[in-house]
């Protein structure tokens, strides 16, 4: 699913909508509809602003809708691609909730969505039996919504805030390869990771 959103998306789509988008296509219904409680946008950090919603909405890939309780916020998914992207919904509703614990790390919110974006598409990625994970800077980027060449910052404060282990970039083939610190924010162990990344086959590993 970040795979798929990193293309669905346009380029420009900020972290905290992709955060959003993410939690959308995961938790929607047969119908394409979604109601996101209030405790999953504070989770997120997004309950504090309409931003990420207009943004969604001014990319025709949602609209928000009349929600049946004051405590959330109901949408209606436009992308109709999607129903051939997710698996199952009860596996969907498992990678969401593996997504909300990954992506809302207490160290990562306290930075920023991008952070947050960052360190759930490193967690989807990581080997959980190593706590390595290996790929490409250029698809990382493109799946949090920025440029190569402002990530570098961004797994620098990951690693200040002790939730990332290591890493490093090859400049000349572009891979990145990363080590995740063991029991902190951003989850490996679980096999939901496997739902949020798409992939059925596992986890990356080191060649």
């Amino acid at each position: 699913m970040l795979s798929y959103l990193a293309a669905a998306l346009p380029a420009g789509t900020s972290a905290a909508a992709r955060l959003l988008a993410l939690q959308c296509a995961l938790r929607m219904n047969t119908r394409m509809q979604v109601r996101l409680p209030a405790g999953v946008l504070r989770s997120l950090c997004l309950n504090t602003t309409s931003d990420p919603w207009r943004e969604l909405e001014q990319a025709r890939w949602l609209r928000t809708t009349s929600g049946n309780a004051a405590n959330e916020i109901a949408a209606e998914l436009l992308d109709v691609t999607l129903l051939g992207q997710a698996p199952a919904r009860p596996d969907r509703r498992h990678a969401a909730d593996w997504a909300l614990r990954a992506g809302s790390s207490c160290a990562a919110g306290a930075i920023g969505a991008l952070p947050q974006l960052a360190s759930l598409y490193l967690a989807a990625h990581t080997d959980p039996e190593s706590s390595s994970g290996l790929g490409e800077l250029d698809q990382m980027a493109r799946a949090c919504g920025t440029q190569p060449a402002k990530l570098p910052a961004t797994l620098d404060r990951l690693a200040a805030t002790g939730l990332l282990g290591s890493w490093q970039a090859c400049p000349d083939s572009g891979d990145l390869q990363w080590t995740l610190v063991r029991g902190t924010g951003i989850g490996v162990g679980d096999h939901r990771r496997e739902a949020a990344r798409g992939n059925p086959h596992g986890a990356g590993r080191y060649p």
